[in-house]
């Protein structure tokens, strides 16, 4: 079964920092350009950050400086290093992974889609 599961979301203090894990099952993730997106409460889902299968990295200009997006092969995980977070950030963060040549990770063209990791962000 092709799966790809989130976690390492959670509650956090604005500044503090948490590191989401994306793992997938049943395929292996050198294969695929890696999204992060996320949905709060009345929002629309947007992109946060890519890592194509070469490295090459975006990130959405909301959370560049903060966000860090990393893949680790070895273990078929790809992180989000959340840094300084603020309570804007708080949402239903997915991974998603996209099989194609789609730049950026464009949410039309992901193939598989997690089921997502709640952040809050408040004091």
């Amino acid at each position: 079964q092709l799966q790809l599961v989130e976690s390492g979301g959670g509650l956090v203090q604005p500044g503090g920092s948490l590191r989401l894990s994306c793992a997938a099952t049943g395929f292996t993730l050198d294969a695929y350009a890696i999204g992060w997106f996320r949905q709060a409460p009345g929002k629309e889902r947007e992109g946060v950050s890519c890592i194509s299968r070469s490295s090459l990295r975006n990130y959405a200009d909301s959370v560049k400086g903060r966000f860090t997006i990393s893949r680790d092969n070895a273990k078929n995980t790809v992180y989000l290093q959340m840094n300084s977070l603020k309570p804007e950030d708080t949402a239903v963060y997915y991974c998603a992974a996209d099989s194609g040549l789609a730049r950026g990770c464009p949410s039309y063209a992901m193939d598989y889609w997690g089921k997502g990791t709640l952040v809050t962000v408040s004091s």
